[in-house]
């Protein structure tokens, strides 16, 4: 199977002529006749895999599914489809992350390219949370004092205003900013930095909060 490709759409005929088409193409596929049953069963974004999503749904409407999927903390890439077409919802769901926006009824090839494009997203966004996640566990296994001496570096502090702000050596700075880097797994500052921005820290400005 080529990946899983959710569809939630209210009109039956429509779900069950994409089911049959998707599944032709090699897809795994799983229906939903409404946004609250898509969210009871909550798309599994841990495999390849993206969501076909109608923009007038009874109910919660497309767009207010997908920004309470992104609040949820899904990475999978969302299709409009849409029997309507109107350009400020078409905008609105692009600036807030939607892959693609289709016209309903869209081509096999217009539909089989979005979804192809889609999963391409999703690989590439999946291996960004890794990423992120794996530096979140490393910035977690500081020590107390590591974890001090990192959030005042990516602030831009020297070694003589971290000492001065936590009241150690500037050589015991020295070895806890050695420290830092080893577990960070980074060979530069602009490095650490960049990581560190990726986490939401920012120059100057609070700290975001992490277990």
């Amino acid at each position: 199977m080529l990946g899983f490709v959710h569809v939630v759409d209210d009109d039956s005929a429509f779900r069950i002529a994409v089911e049959r088409r998707l599944k032709l193409a090699g897809y795994e596929v799983a229906t939903y006749a409404s946004a609250e049953q898509s969210l009871d069963r909550l798309p599994d974004d841990c495999r390849p895999g993206c969501i076909l999503l109608d923009v007038r749904l009874p109910g919660v409407s497309g767009p207010e599914l997908q920004a309470q999927l992104y609040e949820l903390g899904s990475t999978l890439p969302i299709i409009f489809f849409t029997g309507f077409p109107d350009i400020q919802t078409t905008v609105q769901a692009i600036k807030a992350g939607a892959e693609d926006f289709l016209i309903k009824p869209a081509s096999s090839d217009d539909l089989l390219r979005a979804i192809e494009c889609a999963f391409a997203r999703y690989e590439v966004t999946r291996a960004k949370k890794e990423e992120l996640d794996a530096a979140r566990a490393r910035v977690t296994a500081l020590t107390p004092r590591e974890r001090q001496v990192f959030e005042l570096v990516v602030q831009g502090k020297i070694n003589k205003q971290i000492a001065y702000a936590i009241g150690c050596t500037e050589r015991t700075i020295k070895a806890h900013r050695h420290q830092v880097m080893e577990k960070m797994q980074v060979q530069s500052l602009a490095e650490l930095v960049a990581i560190a921005e990726r986490m939401g820290y920012r120059p100057n400005g609070p700290s975001p909060h992490l277990p």
